[in-house]
């Protein structure tokens, strides 16, 4: 014997860590193909939302001002919620007027704002560049509080095939500020300003980050987007309230955890690799036994912080007992809970929804195997805002032929 002890099951090796970096590059590299465009207007202004607290130094620093006016204007900006400097009563007259002269503090446009009956709220965002996006509000049926769902692209890469979302293909990513923005601009929608401070209840409660898009292929611009978020002199909103969700961009979970240590949402849906492969693309590059030891090695993933197995349910097609009972051997040992989502039809969708009774049957045998799985309640379908239904019709700019 070597005497060597066995590395521990999913630890990573020296030369996994090494492709793991060299996937990651790769994947922020493609990223860059897909920029957001600048944050100045058309007038040449910048945008002081989706800055960093030490960008937000540097430009004050450009004008001559001390880094303590960055702390006064992150205040105003995402403690208060304003947008017109001249509101900004701790700030003399003529700074705010040479602010104006320089910065803006803007919002994405809402271009149309649909209510369900259930009380659900659908935004269609647009930007400067007139790309547009969709943000909805999910209000709790049983208390005042409830969950925005924001988006990180324009489209989207993966083309799951039971996704509208994934019918329309990635126009580019969006801009911290842009990611940021749609949290702001359905606060501003519904009045929760000033950010409700320490046990407040608030009607925004929570954020999940499951609209278009796939938020670790846009990783630098969301992490920077919940950082401002999670900032306690600002929105203040903790990390444990809100949940990213991911198709399993393996190499970026890792990355995630270490750095913003959100709740951990896994779009997994089947059980087997071959169907897997079919029905979420990804997967033929992060099959489900790399996905699940990243969910292992997932950070601070506990008991009180489970992480969250989401499993849209297609008739006859992943809603077995047999595959609920390989579902409950896959998950052993995970701390985890199990959305199952009534699948949302969409025009032109190949697929049918579960029964609820077979839905039933699947969640009673998760339960059995202790681990929680409830049963989505659909919302906002007749707005199409519930899950998987988000779609806009940007479309990429071709270009010229030259």
């Amino acid at each position: 014997m070597s005497g060597r002890e066995p590395a521990p099951m999913n630890a990573v090796t020296p030369a996994d860590a090494e492709l793991t970096a060299a996937e990651r590059d790769r994947i922020l590299a493609k990223a860059a193909l897909f920029s957001p465009p600048p944050v100045t207007t058309a007038d040449g202004r910048r945008d002081l939302v989706g800055l960093s607290r030490e960008e937000l130094v540097q430009e004050l620093a450009a004008l001559g001002e001390k880094p303590f006016r960055a702390k006064q204007l992150w205040h105003w900006i995402y403690h208060q919620g304003v947008t017109d400097f001249d509101r900004m009563s701790s700030i003399a007259a003529p700074l705010r007027a040479r602010l104006a002269e320089r910065f803006v503090i803007a919002r994405p446009e809402a271009a149309t704002v649909q209510t369900s009956r259930d009380g659900t709220r659908k935004f269609l965002f647009r930007f400067r560049d007139a790309q547009q996006v969709e943000t909805v509000y999910i209000p709790d049926p049983e208390e005042d509080r409830g969950a925005v769902c924001i988006s990180t692209q324009v489209g989207c890469t993966l083309s799951c095939r039971f996704c509208h979302t994934g019918t329309q293909k990635l126009v580019r990513n969006l801009g911290a500020a842009e990611i940021v923005g749609q949290f702001m601009a359905a606060r501003d929608s519904y009045g929760e300003w000033p950010s409700p401070k320490d046990d407040k209840p608030r009607l925004l409660s929570t954020i999940v980050v499951m609209g278009m898009g796939e938020p670790l292929y846009n990783y630098e611009n969301t992490a920077k987007a919940l950082r401002i978020v999670m900032d306690g002199e600002g929105i203040g909103l903790s990390r444990r309230r809100i949940t990213l969700s991911t198709s399993g961009v393996v190499p970026m979970m890792d990355r995630c955890g270490e750095e913003l240590g959100v709740n951990l949402a896994v779009s997994l849906h089947a059980v087997t690799d071959e169907l897997r492969n079919e029905i979420v693309p990804l997967n033929r590059k992060y099959p489900i036994a790399e996905l699940l030891a990243a969910c292992r090695r997932y950070p601070g993933a506990s008991n009180a912080r489970r992480i969250t197995f989401e499993y849209v349910m297609l008739r006859g097609i992943n809603d077995s007992e047999a595959e609920a009972r390989e579902l409950v051997r896959l998950l052993h040992g995970l701390p985890a809970k199990v959305n199952l989502i009534p699948f949302n039809p969409w025009p032109g969708s190949p697929y049918q929804t579960s029964t609820y009774e077979q839905t039933a049957k699947f969640a009673a045998i998760l339960n059995e195997a202790g681990y929680s799985s409830p049963i989505r309640r659909p919302r906002g379908r007749d707005i199409l805002a519930a899950c998987g239904q988000l779609k806009t019709e940007s479309e990429r700019e071709r270009k010229a032929a030259g």
